[in-house]
């Protein structure tokens, strides 16, 4: 068993920190059978307690201990001048995706991730030990934040993993061809993230990286991002072919008919240093029965990948036993894999992957808002746009090279 501290914005049912936690502490279904987990919960910090907390009764009937800080989590030691200098954990699960936290005036939610991993930073330099780290979604809303919390994890040489679950549930035969060449993709998403790209914006975000990064080359980076809303993603499908022909090829429908049936569209527009182009169109009522699509070459027609969530990656939840476990079953495949990095085993996906997307969701949140020229960066008294500005993101050059994943 592997000793794990767990940082928690709030504990509450059906939260992230339900459904991944929840599964370490009762158990998972995974592969076609039940996983008694091997990680220890043995501290847990919450930021917040709502009204339906679950951390306190959990506590007591799995023993682990309520603490009052981010270092008394992982030293198991409230009093920092008489000791503690060693990590009393193996490993540490950082989930801050829920909560009472402000709006910034773009619409990003100020989830602390930046000041709960600074915090396991310090402890880690104060003992000078580190153990490996999962971090839930994106780094940070802020991309100073995640750079340095990515150059954190390369310096003190700790295994690191993040990101977005739905990847990591995806079935081998549904991926990208490893090497294949692609000059256009477009990804399809169905979720209501009306108004706030923040949670399922960027679920969309990791799905695209997680296909485009496997194209002949590898990782290139993104050099700039666009957001449109409304009539103006139709305007701008209209002014790109490419984006036209592999709409209607993912979806089954035209695109009039595209233009007639959804209610409130955006896309994402994603340049990459390499010359790729790619847009995820938000396509709520849409009914669509593939999610993704590319073009290899401007002569070939499309190459389009079947629904993500139509074959998760071994983590089908049979009906007889679903009662048994928490909600959403394909994060027993994010759990598996914790649980195999806290066992030393390598992170399946590269950190870098998450470190790209976190920058550009937070590049496309500058897109869809122009600050009042008066208080200039401030972001203060500015007005959303329909029609995003085009950012440039030469902070953005990411490279990396993905390895081939053989598991399904």
């Amino acid at each position: 068993m592997k000793r794990v501290a767990t940082l928690i914005s709030e504990y509450r049912p059906n939260s992230h920190a339900d459904v991944i936690v929840g599964r370490m502490l009762g158990g998972y279904y995974y592969d076609g059978r039940h996983h008694d987990s091997s990680l220890d919960v043995v501290s847990m910090y919450t930021d917040q307690v709502p009204d339906h907390d679950m951390s306190r009764e959990l506590a007591r009937q799995h023993g682990f201990q309520l603490v009052p800080s981010i270092r008394h989590a992982l030293t198991m030691t409230s009093d920092q001048s008489i000791g503690g200098r060693e990590l009393a954990v193996d490993g540490v699960v950082l989930i801050c995706e829920h909560g009472a936290y402000p709006d910034n005036p773009l619409g990003q939610k100020l989830y602390p991730r930046y000041e709960f991993f600074k915090a396991v930073i310090d402890v880690f330099r104060e003992t000078r030990q580190a153990v490996p780290v999962f971090l839930d979604k994106h780094l940070s809303w802020d991309w100073h934040k995640a750079k340095w919390m990515y150059d954190q994890a390369r310096e003190l040489d700790f295994p690191f993993m993040a990101g977005s679950v739905i990847p990591l549930a995806r079935h081998a035969d549904l991926r990208w061809p490893w090497q294949q060449p692609m000059v256009h993709a477009v990804k399809l998403w169905h979720a209501a993230f009306q108004g706030n790209k923040d949670s399922y914006g960027f679920h969309a975000l990791e799905e695209l990286q997680s296909m485009v990064e496997r194209r002949a080359g590898g990782e290139t980076g993104v050099t700039g991002v666009t957001c449109h809303t409304g009539d103006p993603v139709w305007r701008w499908t209209e002014s790109h072919p490419w984006a036209q022909v592999l709409l209607e090829a993912v979806s089954g429908v035209d695109l009039p008919t595209a233009r007639a049936t959804v209610p409130d569209p955006m896309v994402f527009v994603v340049t990459y240093a390499d010359g790729l182009e790619a847009a995820i169109y938000r396509v709520n009522d849409l009914d669509c029965a593939s999610t993704f699509g590319a073009l290899t070459d401007l002569q070939t027609g499309p190459l389009v990948t079947p629904d993500t969530a139509a074959t998760p990656r071994r983590a089908h939840l049979p009906a007889d036993v679903a009662d048994r476990y928490p909600v959403a079953n394909h994060f027993a495949a994010e759990v598996h894999l914790i649980e195999q990095m806290m066992h030393g085993a390598p992170v399946e996906h590269p950190v870098e992957r998450t470190l790209l997307t976190t920058g550009v969701l937070a590049a496309l949140h500058e897109s869809s808002y122009q600050p009042a020229a008066m208080y200039g960066r401030t972001m203060q008294h500015g007005a959303f746009l329909a029609q995003g500005r085009h950012v440039a993101t030469p902070h953005l050059l990411v490279t990396y090279s993905p390895r081939e994943e053989t598991g399904s």
